[in-house]
């Protein structure tokens, strides 16, 4: 996850918290950082004018004031659940942690009786998700896909090989159930389809992507679209 994109995730888990607050020993293992870098992302919050308030001692915390909080959103009980249910059920898709605060945003703003009625519509929903990669190997294919940074991937083949590979990412695809991150393998010297659950391993490096498209790619199947199609 970028910082950028943490900070939001930081300043939503504190609001969601209210005035109970939580640590800042939650909040590094909440985001997978050190306790040093969450104070640190607190105090940028808080330079942004963010209302951070702080208690110290045992039992303190950070929270945020009373009233920072996102204007109203009109959905019924049934929107709520459908956005629910689709980001659960799809918990290995590209930036699903960011989705689901997003989620988590919309139905925590809901009026009383909406929410209400949404929780108990999604007791009625269940889901058995695929596992998702690990959280680390997501949030650096994501990152890359997101800058256009070569991402440096050790990854195991079907057939049980490892390799480690720099890879300019091009496209996300989802295939059969399956995750892909679809790029320009610089050890192939061709374009490549990697397995997501496959990936062990993923680095950002500071290098650029060199422009490869997704033209390059070939063409999807017949049912295939970008997400945005399917939204509009």
């Amino acid at each position: 996850m970028k910082r950028t994109e943490r900070l939001l995730a930081l300043s939503e888990t504190l609001r969601r918290h209210g005035q109970r607050g939580c640590s800042a020993e939650y909040l590094a293992a909440e985001f997978g950082v050190s306790v040093r870098t969450v104070k640190r992302d607190l105090a940028a919050l808080e330079s942004s004018g963010a209302p951070i308030w702080s208690r110290p001692g045992p039992g303190g915390g950070y929270g945020l004031a009373a009233g920072a909080s996102l204007p109203p959103v009109t959905l019924s009980p049934a929107q709520a659940v459908a956005l629910m249910a689709a980001v659960s059920a799809a918990a290995d898709a590209p930036y699903a942690d960011l989705a689901a605060a997003a989620v988590r945003k919309i139905v925590d703003v809901l009026d009383p009786g909406t929410r209400s009625r949404a929780d108990d519509l999604a007791g009625r929903v269940w889901v058995d998700a695929p596992a998702a990669a690990p959280r680390a190997v997501r949030s650096a294919i994501e990152q890359a896909m997101a800058d256009q940074r070569i991402v440096r991937l050790r990854y195991t083949a079907p057939d049980g090989t490892t390799t480690t590979r720099d890879v300019e990412p091009v496209l996300f695809a989802a295939r059969h159930g399956q995750w892909y991150l679809i790029g320009w393998c610089r050890l192939r010297d061709a374009m490549r389809w990697f397995t997501v659950a496959r990936i062990e391993r993923a680095t950002v490096t500071a290098r650029a992507c060199t422009g490869h498209t997704v033209d390059e790619v070939g063409e999807p199947p017949a049912t295939a679209e970008p997400v945005h199609r399917r939204i509009t």
